[in-house]
């Protein structure tokens, strides 16, 4: 066990309620990013006191704005936040943790297989090598992966039309959406707002910025790339490769 591992604080009263009768494999969760998470580089170290409140809780009840029985895409998955905690609340959803980093898709690949998420994925690549070779979601979630107008160019081009990403933002979420409304309908947009979620489980309130694509998710070059991929497919012989990858 790391030194950081022994500051990880007991599950607060709201995981409880949260978790239910998964709570054992949150708190499992916990542990692995505490010990094995800290040893590899995937979160700090000053990170372990405030797992719960800053990290599970908050990504956790992201789940307020995603309906049930869909598919999600956690894109730059990292450590699996906010795709684990989603998918220990949410079995209904089945979850693609989409991570470039070998080392971060191997850890995913370990804490899918322990805590027997038959509802989660992992997929090691680039979000924007994947359009056309990952089945569109109805949703993408990411959370504190790149600025929106950036993100929103890896993520709505995995969507199906009329599909949303959540996004979990910080105190400057509505700047961002402001400085991002161009890009955004360029990329297929036709809505977006930020709004609060957690209420009675985290405080402060998480933040989600909340986009929602119309026919074209993603706009002209995703259509375009999309197509290219499909004719790929039909002649396998001049195809690339998509999904895992090894080193």
């Amino acid at each position: 066990m790391t030194e950081a591992a022994a500051e990880l604080p007991v599950p607060p009263e709201q995981a409880g309620v949260l978790f239910g009768d998964r709570l054992a494999d949150a708190l499992r969760y916990a542990e692995l990013l505490a010990d094995a998470g800290v040893r590899r580089g995937l979160i700090g170290p000053r990170e372990v006191p405030r797992l719960w409140e800053r990290h599970l809780l908050n990504c956790a009840v992201l789940s307020e704005v995603i309906d049930r029985d869909v598919s999600v895409c956690d894109v730059g998955s990292g450590a699996g936040l906010p795709g684990i905690p989603l998918a220990l609340i949410r079995p209904d959803l089945e979850i693609t943790l989409l991570e470039p980093l070998l080392r971060r898709t191997m850890f995913l690949e370990e804490v899918v297989k322990l805590l027997g998420l038959d509802n989660v994925s992992v997929v090691r690549g680039r979000a924007e090598e994947m359009v056309g070779n990952l089945p569109p979601v109805d949703v993408v979630t990411a959370r504190a992966v790149a600025p929106l107008d950036r993100l929103a160019g890896w993520g709505l081009p995995l969507l199906r039309p009329h599909g949303e990403m959540a996004v979990l933002k910080g105190d400057t979420a509505m700047e961002e959406l402001k400085a991002a409304r161009a890009a955004l309908s360029r990329l297929g947009a036709v809505g977006a707002q930020v709004v609060q979620v957690g209420e009675g489980v985290v405080e402060p309130l998480a933040t989600v910025v909340r986009v929602q694509v119309g026919e074209s998710p993603g706009g002209v070059r995703a259509a375009t790339r999309r197509a290219k991929a499909a004719r790929a497919s039909r002649n396998p012989r001049n195809s690339g490769s998509g999904g895992r990858r090894r080193r």
